[in-house]
């Protein structure tokens, strides 16, 4: 297992780590089912797979402040969020629901972190210091094909 290094810019402080779940979708945590942190919405690149846990990273986020909040809230009352979350361009509906429910956020992190990381890897997201370390699960040249 290697590990590498990325900074960040913190949004909402705070310590999380888990495995990397990639999106290629905006997503509205209303459209999570509470009890697993699967993803329900129909068509969505993760629907069927839970965000418990885990180091959501995605573009962007959807939605209206209600449901984005609420959907949020009850993957937390139910122990079913993401560990932390990072986004490529920053909404304002997701940002402020993300710092009102206290899950780490960052944006700006350096672009190749978006070539050097896959489903599954092992990811630590320090939303106070700004960085993020990624423990591959394989080394160089053991990558699985894209």
């Amino acid at each position: 297992m290697s590990e590498h290094e990325y900074a960040c810019r913190p949004i909402s402080e705070g310590i999380g780590e888990g495995e990397a779940l990639l999106s290629t979708d905006a997503l509205c945590f209303a459209l999570c089912e509470p009890d697993t942190g699967c993803v329900i919405e129909s068509g969505h690149c993760l629907d069927g797979r839970s965000v418990a846990g885990k180091v959501l990273v995605m573009p962007t986020g959807k939605g209206s402040s209600v449901v984005q909040a609420d959907g949020l809230y009850r993957l937390i009352m139910k122990k079913t969020a993401p560990a932390a979350v990072v986004i490529q361009t920053p909404e304002p509906v997701l940002v402020s629901t993300i710092i009102a429910m206290e899950v780490p956020l960052v944006d700006e992190v350096d672009p190749a972190f978006y070539d050097d990381i896959e489903d599954g890897d092992r990811i630590a997201v320090d939303a106070v210091a700004g960085k993020i370390v990624v423990h591959r699960r394989n080394g160089p040249g053991e990558r699985e094909a894209r």
